[in-house]
């Protein structure tokens, strides 16, 4: 975890220096080519004058020169290399105090009861609120909203703001997702959707937004978002906490015992300024929308994928706010919003800090009050493959990133019957941050019958969509162990050759391409493994870095050499402000192919000469021909070009190229295109989660097995297909194992991959490459490219 002076003070600074002399200085780069910033979303219904990212580096210098209570730092670049601000406001007054109080943070984590004890004698004691700017990049009012509020903060000395900072540190994050702001898109550079990235933090703005959550461990954590109006009549923007389901890994009714009365103060706040709004909508509101109050089902708080959500496992009360409009007014809701938050945290300081701990305190003596015997295992064991360990690496360092106490056994070991060799790492529940730990290494539940309706994804489970074993026990494991920092892989060859290359993660495959592209000869069995043959120093640097541990063997019958590919992926430029196909460029890139992003009106104009395959995964209004002023630009501009696009791509497998269509949207376009004759059944857009598959083992599901996992996200089956074109099924009993899929048993026992028998076409019903998160699955996708 990045641990630095610019996210985190020095204690030892702070306590002989007063908040002005330590500033970092202020940053003089924007980093950005104002020429080529987008004045706004057609997506948005409307507009104002937003502050362009480009001055906003200006803009906190600007305020940095008139305030000793201001720091204000670039902790990273997005992306798109563009920076990332964090300004820090507090009393300079503090300064003397300022350690005791990180102190305090720190004994949080290992005796909160003492910590709950040095408040009740420590009254003056300051909390974090952090304030988190605009992580939509349409969504242009929370930045602004943020650069006011640290105006405010920063210079002026009326009753409220002095009380507020008497009792409070305030972090900004000030624009989270500045690609977004740039490019005027709700995601990043990558095509990430920053806001459902928190399990998986593939991104650098998610990783520093992460960073900022461990380093401080706010009290509050507020997040700015639009645009939601009319939910319920004259109830303007969105204020949470949430309708049910809610995780049943958070200690609930702790947060839940604030989140509504900081909710209500928050509304109470904007009610209060009414009459300084300027349109209709607000001089009409008699109060805001706050799903928990107003609604019973369609806005949880379930999947830890949402920036709040993920901070209340930090111990943060948590909040989404959505103001009702992109304009003026819809800056001073949010500035109203955040001011009845800060008030709501300053008045009630003590008792939410306490209940706060109390979350901690829950962790580590192992009580979980409301939760049943049993839902916390007491531990969870993860056994490491000897050949292929970088998975299970993976998921530790991932843990330990995010503030979970990992510990490596330091002989073999048996719990439960069940015998572990030396070097296996162990996750003890009885630490603070326990619910957090549960939620990523838990295999999750059917809510189907829950509720009606769900957000967004429903079952996330880190072992099972990464490919690591984390074995639950019930009994505690005793054995000598230490605890791990970091875990610093590396990959050795052993002997002379043939060399074997297992097919057994992204690793293995990116360390494959990685040989391909030097020039060395690689060849691949039916059972999908690779065999290389070389000398050894002329793979030892690859393989050292790949963390992969490669030994002899020998090359099988029929192992058939494989080459370098050249991938064309239809690129989805933002239809519906999302990059649906982003995760699959992501995990493309992971496995180490040379993939280009094609806009369907490139493959219409220059078709498809020069690559071996072409993916579609993505959203079939990529090949409409009836789109909205919005999403036309990133489509077909008249309806000669869709012609044109089926004329190249039909022409393109005829000549022997390969294709593959991923999820419900591209299978039903590959119809439409008239390149496959199975009928193509979808569920419900609401429909998610991690499903038991039958794979058949070999050429494209290579490495899977029968009762093996898949992921699925408005899933897709086959019909009208010849059992010699089934490479997959659904299970045929009980196969959805987690998330929500109203009637899902209409599928069970469905193809879920098949491969056409007259050309080279791959239908896949799951999603293999779904926002980066599914590694599990993202040999699906190698093992069809380098399927002949």
């Amino acid at each position: 975890m990045k641990k630095t002076v610019s996210g985190l003070l020095a204690i030892s600074m702070l306590a002989t220096a007063p908040w002005s002399s330590v500033l970092a200085e202020s940053p003089k780069t924007t980093y950005v080519n104002a020429l080529e910033e987008q004045d706004g979303s057609k997506f948005n219904s409307e507009s104002y004058d937003f502050l362009k990212f480009s001055k906003i580096g200006a803009e906190l210098e600007r305020i940095d020169k008139t305030s000793n209570r201001i720091k204000v730092e670039v902790q990273g670049t997005s992306a798109d290399g563009h920076p990332l601000y964090v300004v820090t406001v507090a009393d300079p007054k503090a300064g003397g105090k300022f350690g005791q109080n990180q102190a305090l943070r720190k004994q949080m984590f290992k005796n909160p009861g003492k910590a709950q004890e040095w408040i009740a004698k420590n009254p003056d004691f300051k909390v974090p609120i952090m304030i988190n700017g605009s992580i939509h990049g349409t969504e242009f009012v929370g930045s602004d909203a943020v650069l006011q509020l640290i105006e405010r903060f920063a210079t002026q000395n009326d009753a409220q703001t002095k009380k507020i900072l008497e009792s409070n540190i305030l972090i900004f994050n000030v624009v989270a997702n500045p690609d977004g702001r740039v490019d005027a898109t709700r995601f990043n550079g990558e095509g990430i959707d920053l806001n459902r990235d928190f399990i998986t933090q593939s991104q650098p703005e998610t990783v520093h937004t992460v960073d900022l959550i461990t380093e401080w461990n706010p009290m509050v954590f507020l997040d700015t978002h639009g645009y939601v109006k009319n939910y319920a009549p004259n109830k303007q923007g969105l204020i949470e906490p949430c309708t049910p389901p809610h995780n049943p890994n958070y200690e609930y009714d702790l947060y839940n015992k604030w989140a509504m009365g900081q909710a209500e103060a928050m509304e109470s706040e904007i009610m209060k300024n009414k009459a300084g709004y300027e349109g209709t909508l607000y001089k009409n509101m008699v109060g805001t929308y706050v799903p928990q109050r107003d609604d019973e089902a369609g806005w949880d708080d379930y999947p830890p994928i949402f920036t709040p959500m993920y901070a209340m496992y930090h111990g943060a009360y948590g909040h989404t706010l959505e103001a009702p409009t992109n304009d003026e007014d819809g800056v001073k809701w949010m500035y109203d919003a955040v001011m009845g938050a800060l008030q709501h945290a300053t008045d009630n300081k003590d008792a939410m800090i306490t209940d706060q701990i109390e979350m901690f305190k829950r962790g580590i003596n192992f009580d979980h009050p409301f939760h049943a015997d049993g839902f916390f295992p007491e531990a969870y064991v993860l056994p490491v493959d000897e050949k292929d360990p970088t998975v299970t690496e993976k998921a530790v360092n991932h843990l330990i990133q995010n503030d979970i106490e990992v510990v490596k056994a330091s002989k073999a070991f048996t719990v439960e019957g069940k015998s572990y060799a030396k070097g296996s790492y162990i996750v003890d529940m009885a630490q603070a941050k326990a619910g957090l730990a549960n939620t990523m290494l838990w295999d999750g539940e059917d809510i189907t019958d829950d509720t009606t309706a769900m957000y967004d994804i429903s079952a996330w489970s880190l072992p099972e969509l990464w490919g690591f074993q984390a074995d639950p026990v019930q009994t505690k494991v005793t054995v000598t162990a230490a605890k791990v920092n970091e875990v610093k892989g590396q990959g050795t060859v052993t002997g002379k050759g043939p060399f074997v290359i297992p097919n057994s993660s992204v690793k293995a495959v990116e360390l494959v391409n990685t040989l391909l592209q030097q020039g060395v000869s690689v060849k691949r069995s039916e059972q999908g493994d690779f065999y290389v043959q070389a000398p050894a120093n002329a793979i030892s640097a690859a393989v050292k870095a790949s963390g992969i541990q490669v030994k002899s063997g020998t090359v099988p019958a029929g192992a058939e050499a494989i080459s370098a590919l050249k991938v064309a992926l239809l690129e989805d430029g933002g239809m519906g402000k999302v990059q649906s196909h982003s995760g699959m460029n992501l995990a493309l890139e992971r496995l180490g192919f040379d993939v280009a992003e094609l806009s369907p009106v490139e493959v219409a104009e220059a078709g498809l000469n020069g690559f071996d395959a072409f993916i579609y995964n993505g959203t079939e209004s990529l090949i409409s021909t009836n789109l909205s002023a919005a999403n036309k630009e990133f489509g077909f501009q008249n309806a000669a070009q869709f012609d044109k696009f089926k004329a190249n791509v039909n022409a393109f497998v005829a000549d022997g190229g390969k294709y593959i269509a991923a999820g419900a949207g591209a299978s039903r376009a590959t119809k439409t295109l008239g390149l496959t004759t199975a009928s193509v059944n979808s569920g419900g857009s609401n429909s998610n989660g991690i499903v038991s598959v039958d794979y058949d083992g070999t050429g494209i599901t290579a490495g899977y097995g029968q009762d093996d996992i898949g992921f699925v996200y408005r899933p897709a089956w086959y019909t009208g297909v010849d059992a010699e074109e089934v490479q997959a099924t659904f299970d045929d009993s009980d196969f959805f194992m987690a998330g929500h899929w109203k009637n899902n048993q209409l599928a069970s026992g469905q193809p879920v991959i098949v491969h056409e028998s007259d050309k080279d076409v791959t239908l896949i019903g799951l999603e293999p490459g779904f926002r980066d998160h599914t590694d599990y699955l993202f040999r699906l996708i190698s093992n069809a490219l380098y399927t002949k």
